[in-house]
């Protein structure tokens, strides 16, 4: 099996783990133990990128939640329950949703690498508080409220695992109006629908 301790672009990185994949299937387990430390950068960007599909969202939340609370714990490796890590995935199915989301991330490549290193536990907690938060309003009930939350899912996954500083500060940064407005259309929302009901 490819060694993915040292840091090499996420693309590859990708790719590495096709390589590496069962022809078949691929169980969430797997997955997790064939990326050691960078488990967490890569798992937060599949979801992220499932975040953005509608109807599949509300799946991808509590998954991303179980994640950040766990960065907030600066776990190395993410611990995941048996009925999760024995799921698997289609093997097509993981190289379709790869395949879709290499090119962008080959061109963000160009732009972003390592620079500004942070600390590493700090970084891990601080970026565990944000993709929490982020995984909670895709439960909002507005339509395409999950579009926004799971792009800068994606964009701090990447900077994680690009152990690009910069972009990740930004992301970060990003992310708080992001927050705020979508709580607050989905508090205009609930008290919206309960007006409704009390006419």
């Amino acid at each position: 099996m490819t060694t993915l301790l040292e840091h090499v672009p996420t693309s590859k990185l990708f790719q590495a783990v096709l390589d590496d994949a069962p022809k078949e299937r691929v169980s969430v387990g797997w997955l997790v133990r064939s990326l050691h430390e960078r488990s967490f950068g890569m798992i937060m960007l599949l979801l992220g990128l499932l975040a953005i599909l509608p109807g599949v969202s509300i799946a991808a939340a509590p998954l991303l939640m179980a994640l950040g609370f766990q960065m907030m714990m600066a776990r190395e490796i993410p611990v995941l329950p048996r009925f999760i890590a024995g799921r698997s995935i289609p093997t097509p199915r993981i190289a379709r949703l790869i395949d879709r989301s290499t090119s962008v991330i080959r061109a963000l490549e160009k732009i972003i690498g390592p620079r500004w290193h942070t600390p590493v536990v700090v970084t891990k907690r601080v970026v565990g508080v944000i993709v929490l938060l982020l995984a909670v309003t895709l439960f909002m009930p507005v339509p395409l409220s999950n579009i926004i939350p799971g792009a800068l899912i994606m964009l701090i996954a990447v900077a994680y695992l690009e152990e690009d500083g910069v972009l990740l500060s930004i992301a970060l940064c990003a992310a708080i109006p992001s927050l705020a407005i979508t709580w607050a259309e989905g508090w205009a929302a609930l008290k919206g629908a309960d007006f409704l009901f009390q006419l």
